[in-house]
């Protein structure tokens, strides 16, 4: 054989290493497709740590909740719901995933489209949509069946829309008829929709976008202005309540005669806001059986809680696993849990405001501030009901209650509030280029 020729054996030798390379290449390894998505996850890394954080407290607290009630249900499988939530985070993360890797402009210009829309999607829920304990929150969405609270994506059209306006009204914004107009008008027109049937969540959503407008330069005579307004029907319901609660007449019983789709859940609102300044006076009432079953759970749970699994409350406990997930993670995991979980809601608010800051562009500053303002709110309302320092209200908690249409658009909002952060780091990383090639 002449110098330089290659044998048969390194022939077959090269043959097998590069058929090696090729299957390498088509079937890439675990720990390369993980460190590829990781490469290209972007946005606050430490808001990616509490949406996890909060992922694995779901999966933990929602299975203990629900598994009484998944052994009466699904004859003795325990895990089917657990199962569930597994498949709403794993589509929730791809939400969020994918939501961040657009462009926040591209909300920007759909903004106006999603909240005309919103409106009469609104109405036809109010009308026709699925009634539940008096109220129509819920679509069902024909092809995948899930049920949807149009409420929901309203909340989420409303704050892209005001977004946008506080942008584009910064220099007339103290003006009442050119500045100050646009911008509560949505407002009205979203929250007075969705109060019929969700009175709570609609005063929770004008809260957030007074506070949005508050950091927005808009005059604080026009807010106060605004407040006053509100208070006068939130005024109205407490004299209700207190009337009610010295005539001894029970609201409750007249609820079957109030037909109206736009005042069936009068009643309800006179009667929560009843217990909560005075109590139940019926020990069977739901409302104060549920504030009543939430305290015991507190109590049990003391500082260390009772352990993973060991409640004993979620069989006593309604919507334990959803409105009153928060008693069950404070009857198993203590105060320290307890604290916890506000602490974890509290640095994704810090987390949301220095992406506000660090934003150089009106729209993504607001948009990334609205939504977390909108979320942490909620997650604090659910907390204080669940403690008895609010009216029984409905929310869930954030990321934590067991999934439906709710946790999946609170997915939708974090994965914008990233895809502001993803835009930003961006903008940082080629002013900092800049600087150094200079």
């Amino acid at each position: 054989m002449k110098s330089g020729e290659t044998t048969p054996n390194e022939l077959k030798q090269y043959k097998m290493s590069y058929s090696q390379e090729i299957e390498n290449f088509q079937k890439p390894s675990f720990r390369g497709w993980a460190h590829h998505l990781a490469h290209r996850t972007k946005g606050d890394k430490v808001i990616w740590a509490l949406v996890v954080l909060l992922a694995l407290a779901s999966m933990l607290v929602v299975y203990s909740a629900t598994g009484s009630l998944a052994y009466k249900n699904y004859k003795g499988n325990t895990e089917i719901y657990l199962f569930k939530q597994v498949a709403f985070i794993i589509l929730g993360i791809g939400i969020i995933y994918f939501a961040h890797r657009v462009n926040y402009v591209i909300y920007s210009k759909i903004a106006q489209l999603l909240f005309i829309l919103s409106i009469p999607l609104l109405i036809y829920t109010l009308f026709f949509g699925l009634s539940m304990n008096e109220g129509s929150r819920w679509i069902r969405l024909p092809i995948i069946g899930l049920n949807m609270q149009s409420s929901e994506l309203a909340k989420l059209a409303l704050f892209m829309y005001l977004a946008r306006l506080i942008g584009k009204k910064q220099d007339v914004i103290k003006d009442f008829k050119k500045g100050y107009l646009p911008l509560i008008i949505p407002v009205g027109i979203i929250c007075l929709l969705i109060a019929p049937a969700n009175l709570s969540t609609a005063l929770l959503l004008g809260a957030s976008c007074m506070l949005l407008l508050f950091i927005g330069r808009a005059s604080t005579k026009h807010l106060l202005m605004t407040v006053g307004l509100v208070c006068i029907p939130v005024l109205f319901l407490i004299i209700a309540a207190v009337i009610s609660h010295k005539s001894g007449d029970d609201s409750s019983e007249t609820k079957k005669e109030n037909s109206s789709k736009l005042t069936a859940r009068v009643s309800t609102w006179i009667n929560r806001v009843e217990h909560f300044i005075y109590g139940g006076k019926d020990a069977d009432d739901e409302d104060a059986y549920q504030i009543n079953q939430a305290k015991i759970a507190i109590a049990k749970g003391g500082f260390m809680g009772v352990g993973p699994g060991n409640s004993t409350q979620r069989n006593f406990l309604p919507q334990a696993y959803n409105d009153f997930i928060y008693p069950i993670i404070i009857e198993e995991y203590g105060l320290v849990g307890g604290t916890f979980i506000v602490f974890i809601y509290l640095v994704f608010l810090f987390r949301s405001i220095k992406i506000f800051r660090r934003c150089p562009y009106a729209f993504g500053a607001f948009l990334a501030l609205g939504l977390s303002f909108t979320l942490v709110i909620q997650a604090i309302a659910n907390m204080a009901v669940s403690v008895n320092l609010f009216p029984v209200t409905g929310v869930t908690l954030p990321l934590v209650s067991m999934g439906g249409s709710s946790f999946l658009f609170t997915c939708l909002s974090i994965g914008i509030i990233l895809s502001v952060a993803r835009n930003v780091e961006q903008l940082e990383g080629k002013k900092e280029e800049m600087l150094n090639a200079q």
